[in-house]
């Protein structure tokens, strides 16, 4: 008898395991075929999800006798477990008089569980991996040493130029980056890209790209802005669709449906040349590049900075005689203890200031910087009592802060402890509660990043894309809005934020993976293959999980798949 009659029939819903709101829930059909001496004796039909290490043995699947089959129909609510991610759900049966300890037939029914909502960055730490920063001090405004501002910064060329015309709107955005500067004085970043249209006047290669680019460096050494080489990035794209896209996102000229269309040949995964041909194909093209082309003519200047400002010398030196003497110095008051306490760059150099206003103000400021002190070195130690000690430490004082005054600061730092603990869903409630207290649009950016990461985990992906409508810098940030709208099924949003990830760090492996997860969706095998190549060269933990993954199932089996998980030594072995 052939060994799969039994069980040709049965299958699973859906097709491929997935994980949702903390669960795997599936549906399992089939029918055994009652045909005289073929008929089995005694059928029973169970399940079995099994890994190298973890498996988990279902009831017996009730068998319901008809005429022509024995048919079986029965749905499962999973709580799901990190192990399951690598493991396989086989159909077993059974049947004879006997009990038998092995089925008489076997078959694979899906390999793993996606598990794409728990890639959403929540402020884990993983091995190989920067230390995510955790936590939300309460600035005093004399300086901001955790929430980043950014500028974004357009000069303008005339079409095939690239000589610096003053006009009025170069000049308007150089005294506008001066601005920016005086006022946010700390340097993080300093990004200039020179662009090209596709215009014919705008030459055939990228040289003029990267000439606007030095062209402008050289202006803005020349009006006197410094810039540090280790901060300052020049480059240039050509050939290269990206910028157009952003435009085209704020671009309020053409219909949804429209747009719809530049995206399907924007995200194709054809080459420049091809898509420029579809393009022109589309109908109202030639006024949307009237439009949008002349922006491209462009450098952009892209800064990421913070204020830098702190004690002076005399208060610096009261301050090391209070801490010193264990007294408190007239001459100080909270708010010259706050600044210095945000101005010390070392977490112990912090704690000790802040223990020490715990002493000497009744205030919320203390107790929750204090605390946030604590988490972040949590984040810093690789054993977990010790870890588990420091979050009690940092409750006990957002507790206290509490008990001072309601403040979303508070909320938000008790959201993110309990994120890391796991508790999703009593994190979720904190979350929300602080985003309700304030309208402080530099801490909603940073609070609403963390919800709409939390969303994407409990299923409510079309709410996590509102989550992120505001103006990032961070690669992780990108990626969970990218993850956001992948999870929603609008690849072409999912697409440009996966990219503004890699721009931002190209380091940062997750952007490379989410646009893999694109192209492996959208049946675009080699560049889903060029994508995971980049991905899991970044980090450890994305290599582990693509071998796993159930989006690559298609290509798993596939040469040039395993091609890209050989050592380089492997590789010029072969």
């Amino acid at each position: 008898m052939p060994e799969t009659d039994f069980l040709q029939d049965s299958k699973v819903t859906p097709g491929k395991l997935e994980f949702f709101r903390d669960s795997v829930r599936f549906e399992v059909t089939g029918s055994i075929p009652i045909e005289s001496a073929l008929s089995p004796r005694n059928p029973q039909v169970k399940l079995l999800l099994k890994s190298s290490g973890n498996s988990v043995l279902f009831e017996d699947v009730k068998l319901t006798k008809k005429v022509a089959a024995y048919e079986y129909k029965k749905s499962f609510v999973l709580a799901y477990e990190p192990w399951m991610e690598g493991a396989f759900l086989e159909a077993q049966f059974f049947h004879g008089k006997k009990i038998q300890s092995e089925p008489s037939q076997k078959k694979i029914l899906a390999r793993g569980v996606i598990s794409t909502p728990l890639l959403a960055k929540i402020g884990n730490v993983n091995p190989d991996e920067p230390i995510p920063q955790v936590g939300l001090f309460i600035s005093t405004g004399a300086m901001d040493a955790d929430l980043s501002r950014s500028g974004e910064f357009l000069i303008r060329f005339d079409a095939g130029s690239s000589t610096v015309k003053m006009n009025a709107s170069n000049k308007q955005a150089i005294a506008d980056l001066k601005t920016f500067l005086t006022e946010n004085s700390s340097v993080v970043s300093f990004k200039i890209t020179g662009t090209q249209s596709p215009e014919s006047s705008e030459g055939k290669s990228s040289k003029l790209g990267m000439d606007r680019a030095k062209e402008v460096k050289r202006l803005l050494q020349g009006s006197g802005i410094q810039l540090r080489d280790s901060v300052t990035e020049v480059k240039s794209r050509w050939n290269d669709w990206f910028d157009f896209r952003l435009q085209l996102r704020e671009y309020e000229k053409l219909s949804s449906q429209r747009k719809d269309q530049y995206y399907a040949v924007l995200l194709d995964g054809s080459d420049y040349p091809a898509q420029t041909e579809a393009l022109k194909k589309i109908s109202g093209f030639n006024q949307v590049a009237r439009d949008l082309f002349p922006a491209l003519r462009a450098v952009k200047i892209e800064v990421v900075a913070k204020p830098l400002q702190g004690l002076n010398q005399a208060q610096t030196a009261l301050l090391r005689q209070a801490l010193s003497e264990n007294t408190s110095s007239p001459d100080l008051d909270m708010a010259d203890w706050a600044i210095a306490g945000e101005a010390s760059p070392r977490l112990e150099d912090k704690a000790k200031i802040y223990s020490k206003m715990t002493e000497l103000f009744r205030s919320v400021v203390p107790y929750n910087n204090l605390a946030v002190v604590k988490m972040r070195m949590a984040q810093r130690t690789l054993d977990q009592r010790t870890k588990d000690l420091l979050w009690k430490e940092a409750n006990e004082l957002l507790y206290q802060a509490s008990k001072i005054a309601t403040d979303p600061y508070v909320f938000h730092n008790q959201g993110q402890i309990l994120v890391l603990q796991g508790k999703t869903w009593d994190a979720y409630k904190k979350l929300s509660d602080a985003s309700v207290l304030t309208r402080n649009q530099d801490f909603l950016k940073y609070n609403e990043s963390l919800r709409g990461a939390l969303d994407i985990m409990r299923g409510d992906y079309k709410l996590a894309t509102l989550r992120f409508d505001y103006p990032y810098t961070e690669p992780k940030d990108f990626f969970n809005k990218g993850l956001a709208y992948f999870l929603s099924k609008d690849y072409a949003n999912a697409s440009l934020s996966f990219e503004e990830s890699v721009m931002a760090g190209r380091n940062y492996g997750y952007g490379f993976y989410g646009l893999a997860m694109i192209a492996a969706e959208s049946g675009q095998t080699e560049i889903a293959l060029l994508q995971l190549d980049k991905a899991i060269h970044a980090s450890e933990l994305i290599y582990q999980k693509a071998l796993v993954d159930p989006i690559f199932e298609e290509i798993r089996s596939s040469d040039e798949f395993f091609q890209i998980f050989r050592s380089p030594v492997d590789r010029n072995e072969k």
